[in-house]
C-alpha cells in the first residue's frame, strides 16, 4: 500500500493507491490542530511508502508511520496528479487556500515552468473565503450566489481587507450583492489568466485546488480560455490532485 497525503491551509486529502490503482480517498479540514486531524485522517492507515505534500507536509513525519515519509513540492505533486487524472493537460492551475499556482508540464508530466503567488491571500480560496464572511454567506454558496450577478463593478482592489472595503462601499451606493460577489470573482479571474500567460498557457488547462469546485470561478475562466482558443479541464474531485500526486511519485 502507498499513500500520498497533502496537508493544506484549510483541509487535508489522503490517497491509498495499490498496483497504481487508487483504492481510498479521506478527507479533513485542516483547522487549528493539523496534527489531530491528520491522526484522524491516518486512522487504520498502514502503508509501505509514504509521500506527502502540501505547506504541513514535515507533520507527516510526527504522524507515527510505519514508513518513512518522503516529501515533495506541492508544484511536483499537482503536476503529477493531473498528469494521471487528465494526461491530455498542458498547463495546471491550482487554487488553494492560502496560494495559487500556475504550472507549465510536459506530455510526460513533467513540470516545465511555474509560477506561484504566496505572499498574501489575494486571489485564493482564503480571499473568497473571507469575503463571503462579508456577504454572510457559505463560502461553499459564494460561487453559484455570485452567478446570479449580471451587472458586475470593476473590483480594484485584490488585497483582502481593502476588497471588503470597495465591496462595502458598492454596497453603500446601491449596487447589488450578487453584482460585487460577480466582481470579486472575475477579479481573480484576471488574476489567475495573467499568472497563466506568463508560464505560457498552452491548453488545456487543468483546475486543481479546492476552488475549482466553486462554479463561479470554474465559468469565468472557460470564458477565457475560450476567448483564447483554449479549453478548461476540472476533474471530478479536484481536492485530491496533490495527494494523488504525492502517492504516485511514491
Amino acid at each position: 500500500m502507498i499513500a500520498g497525503i497533502d496537508i493544506g491551509s484549510r483541509s487535508m486529502e489522503l490517497v491509498l493507491m495499490r498496483d497504481n490503482t487508487v483504492v481510498e480517498q479521506r478527507t479533513l479540514p485542516t483547522t487549528f490542530d493539523p496534527l489531530r486531524q491528520l491522526e484522524r485522517l491516518l486512522e487504520g492507515v498502514k502503508p509501505e511508502t509514504c509521500v506527502a505534500t502540501g505547506y504541513g507536509r514535515e507533520l507527516v513525519r510526527e504522524a507515527g508511520l510505519p514508513c518513512e515519509v518522503h516529501t515533495v513540492t506541492e508544484i511536483k505533486a499537482h503536476a503529477a496528479g493531473m498528469h494521471y487524472l487528465q494526461p491530455e493537460a498542458r498547463t495546471v492551475l491550482d487554487i488553494g487556500g492560502q496560494d495559487t499556482k500556475a504550472i507549465s508540464i510536459t506530455e510526460t508530466g513533467k513540470v516545465r515552468k511555474f509560477e506561484m503567488n504566496d505572499r498574501c491571500a489575494a486571489g485564493t480560496g482564503k480571499f473568497l473565503e473571507y469575503t463571503a464572511g462579508v456577504f454572510q454567506i457559505p463560502v461553499e454558496d459564494f460561487g453559484a450566489y455570485a452567478l446570479r450577478g449580471d451587472n458586475p463593478p470593476v473590483i480594484n482592489s485584490m488585497c483582502t481587507v481593502f476588497a471588503e472595503t470597495e465591496a462595502t462601499s458598492l454596497m453603500a451606493r446601491g449596487a447589488r450583492p450578487e453584482d460585487i460577489a460577480l466582481g470579486l470573482h472575475m477579479a481573480i479571474a484576471r488574476r489567475t489568466m495573467n499568472m497563466l500567460r506568463r508560464v505560457g498557457l498552452t491548453s488545456p488547462v487543468a483546475f486543481a485546488g479546492g476552488v475549482a469546485r466553486n462554479p463561479c470561478m470554474a465559468e469565468l475562466l472557460r470564458r477565457d480560455l475560450t476567448r483564447e482558443q483554449g479549453e478548461l479541464l476540472v476533474p471530478d474531485a479536484p481536492e485530491m490532485t496533490g495527494a494523488l500526486g504525492a502517492a504516485l511519485l511514491a
